[in-house]
């Protein structure tokens, strides 16, 4: 059997697993496996065990990505060291890794030295879009303690993927990142200070759940703008909005269904950067150019159009879900919304697979193999 490792780091934490590659006919015929993810080869990585790791920090020398990445593979190859001469290929999925990291080539490059196999990195928009759609073609907005959104038309019929992946927002919780955690988060501590300045009564549910969990404002700002994980603190307060919201509060319902919106407006954008709308204005400058958009989108014409919500704030609640699909439905009738086939640690599997067939091109700023 041969073995594939997947590492996904994320802004709240990091994983990595032992997945075995097998036909995917045998592995659906387990009742004990977890959904699968099948290439257009037929073969899929199914997770054998895994481990956790530490969330990363962003600070004046940029992220620790890339220090995740290294400890988390000697951890992996110190636990699983009876099998970890089978491992035939190495696929990571990082946040921050395409701009707040140092070059993630000379790193892989080195990885790939070290443990004499193939290592492909990608940014974790691409690892959870390959479990979310199951390795094929589409659009899915990712809301973890970011947000992106990102498109491909998929596979070709030889099972490989072009440097045709198209993205929207990702630009971190400073800039963007809508509909995301960290966004959530901040947009629903600025109405609970509001509420607190007696500017805006409507944030009352938050500031109450805002003070247990932070405790008085006056401590608020010494305890965000001091820490280089504050990204992921923001995003910590998305779970007291949800559940806000489930309690019946309008503001904090009114918050998740825009976060969905938000979210379904990115992946709409980024799904028209390969048909080279040019109605699309929310496609980033790195979008495809008009060449590979022409020919993504021949592929995909007799193709439906399909999309997904991923993520962990994606589970908030059904107001965030509401938001997401009525936002599609408008901006693009001929969208179907597709429930998720797997997560970012089963996309970080695909991945390593697909590295290790040679089924990927590089892309600048997306995928590094």
């Amino acid at each position: 059997m041969s073995l594939i490792l997947g590492i996904d780091i994320g802004g709240t934490g990091s994983r990595a697993a032992l997945g075995d590659v097998g036909d995917a006919a045998d592995h659906r015929g387990n009742a004990v496996s977890r959904p699968v993810i099948a290439d257009s080869a037929g073969f899929v990585p199914r997770i054998v065990d895994q481990i956790a790791g530490p969330r990363i920090e962003i600070g004046p020398g940029g992220s620790t990505v890339l220090h995740v990445v290294r400890d988390l593979l000697r951890s992996a190859a110190d636990i699983w060291s009876e099998r970890f001469s089978e491992v035939g290929g190495i696929g990571i999925g990082a946040t921050g890794i395409a701009s707040l990291a140092e070059d993630p080539a000379e790193a892989l490059a080195e990885i790939s030295s070290e443990f004499g196999v193939p290592a492909v990195a990608a940014i974790d928009a691409v690892t959870a879009h390959l479990g979310a759609l199951g390795g094929t073609g589409g659009a899915i907005s990712v809301l973890g303690t970011g947000a992106i959104a990102i498109a491909h038309p998929g596979p070709d019929e030889a099972g490989h993927w072009s440097a045709e992946w198209s993205r929207a927002d990702g630009w971190g919780h400073l800039f963007g990142d809508r509909g995301g955690g960290a966004w959530l988060g901040r947009l629903g501590l600025e109405l609970a200070l509001r509420t607190h300045d007696g500017v805006d009564e409507r944030g009352r549910a938050l500031l109450e759940a805002a003070i247990r969990r932070f405790g008085p404002p006056a401590s608020w700002p010494g305890q965000f703008y001091t820490r280089s994980d504050r990204a992921g603190l923001l995003a910590e307060f998305a779970v007291d909005i949800a559940a806000a919201a489930g309690g019946g509060d309008p503001a904090s319902a009114d918050l998740l269904r825009e976060a969905g919106m938000e979210a379904a407006r990115s992946a709409v954008a980024a799904r028209a950067a390969h048909r080279g709308d040019a109605s699309s204005t929310s496609a980033p400058a790195d979008a495809v150019p008009r060449s590979v958009a022409t020919r993504a989108d021949n592929r995909a014409a007799d193709k439906p159009v399909r999309i997904a919500l991923t993520g962990g704030v994606a589970a908030a609640g059904s107001h965030l879900v509401e938001g997401f699909r009525t936002e599609a439905a408008r901006l693009d009738p001929t969208i179907t919304i597709v429930e998720p086939a797997g997560g970012p640690l089963d996309g970080a599997l695909t991945l390593g697979h697909l590295g290790a067939g040679g089924k990927l091109s590089a892309q600048d700023r997306v995928i590094w193999a």
